[in-house]
């Protein structure tokens, strides 16, 4: 008994499920597709071709346009001086920046002078009896003489029998013995060529320096140069001597004038491109620094400057014709950094300023008006 009542309430709940589905099925209308679209707002501007002229810009390092590497090209302990010998330290024109000791070789120098004197001296009472003419030049040439000035040159001879005679008692090779000693003990002393600044430096007071040792570097700081390169198109507008305005890539409202000094020869045959070296100076200026160029490159005739992201294939734009989006062909003349200049355009067309985002050629589009 209890297995039929069962199975009734399972014949009945059925029963009252497919009855339930059936109303809510049939309950169901049917709604038509909404006609409603729409409409994109666009931004748009009319086409006013022009002559524009190309403006090139290009970074580059910042370099001393006079630096060099100091070497030492003699041995001997760095002895302090009046300044120490820092990154950082200035010194002007002639003003010893490093002193190496050179007592013992002085002291050379000084024996192969006294070397030359003596043998001058001894052949002045020849020169009196057999050269009189020449006795009185060579006289005072020992007079002047003093050990502790630059050896002065030799008298010159007035005759060949004076210059065999003279050459005879080894005096022309002593003389050029001690001159070339002299250069040398120049070098233990290294003096600033002009007016700078050290960069690094690589020794202090108390180092031995060896012969060869790089002890630092020095620069100009008020004469710089920057390379940059550009594209080849761009050779036939260069010149040497054309003006470019540089401008620090960190601050666009900090510029300096400047001057290209040389062009390379050669295109690199990787990026197709060639050095230019360009001069400037002024406040701010530091070596290492990272400028851009602006450089004067060829006026493009009839075109139009475009946002770089308007491009579609790199050779298409969208232009509103009847509030209709239309993909009209342009031809790119050169890619700015943000802009593309542009030819193909026609004068009085409304081309979109802002892509949208879907758009697609035949899509209807209304025209933002600010009023």
């Amino acid at each position: 008994m209890r297995k039929i009542i069962t199975i009734i309430i399972a014949i009945v709940l059925i029963a009252g499920a497919f009855f339930m589905a059936s109303r809510l099925s049939g309950s169901k209308k049917s709604r038509p597709p909404s006609n409603d679209t729409v409409v994109q707002t666009v931004f748009v501007d009319t086409v006013q071709n022009s002559n524009i002229p190309v403006k090139v810009r290009e970074s580059g390092r910042l370099i001393a346009k006079d630096r060099i590497e100091l070497y030492a090209e003699v041995q001997g302990v760095m002895e302090p001086t009046s300044k120490e010998f820092k990154p950082g330290e200035t010194y002007r024109k002639g003003e010893v920046m490093v002193n190496i000791r050179s007592d013992d070789f002085f002291a050379n120098l000084q024996s192969q002078k006294s070397n030359l004197l003596n043998l001058i001296t001894s052949i002045l009472p020849d020169l009196r009896l057999d050269y009189p003419d020449a006795y009185l030049k060579w006289d005072a040439y020992v007079r002047d003489f003093d050990l502790s000035k630059p050896t002065p040159a030799l008298p010159e001879t007035s005759s060949e029998k004076e210059k065999f005679f003279i050459t005879g008692r080894n005096i022309y090779t002593t003389f050029y013995n001690v001159k070339n000693l002299e250069i040398i003990y120049n070098k233990y002393k290294l003096r600033a060529p002009y007016n700078g600044i050290l960069t690094s430096t690589l020794v202090t007071p108390g180092t031995l320096v060896r012969q060869g040792q790089k002890l630092g570097e020095f620069i100009d700081p008020s004469v710089y140069e920057l390379e940059v390169s550009v594209n080849k198109s761009m050779i036939p507008v260069l010149s040497i001597g054309q003006s470019v305005v540089i401008h620090d890539t960190e601050s666009t409202n900090t510029e300096w004038p400047g001057k290209i000094i040389r062009i390379n020869g050669s295109v690199d045959q990787t990026t197709q491109t060639i050095q230019v070296f360009i001069v400037l100076q002024g406040k701010g200026l530091k070596e290492g620094m990272y400028l851009e160029a602006i450089i004067d490159g060829e006026e493009k005739q009839n075109a139009y400057e475009i946002s770089r992201s308007l491009l579609v294939d790199e050779s298409k734009v969208y232009v509103v014709q009847d509030t209709v989006l239309q993909l009209t062909q342009v031809t790119p003349l050169h890619y700015n950094q943000k802009t593309v200049i542009v030819s193909g355009l026609t004068d009085g067309s409304q081309i979109i300023t802002r892509m949208v985002p879907g758009a697609y050629e035949g899509m209807e589009v209304k025209i933002y008006n600010s009023n």
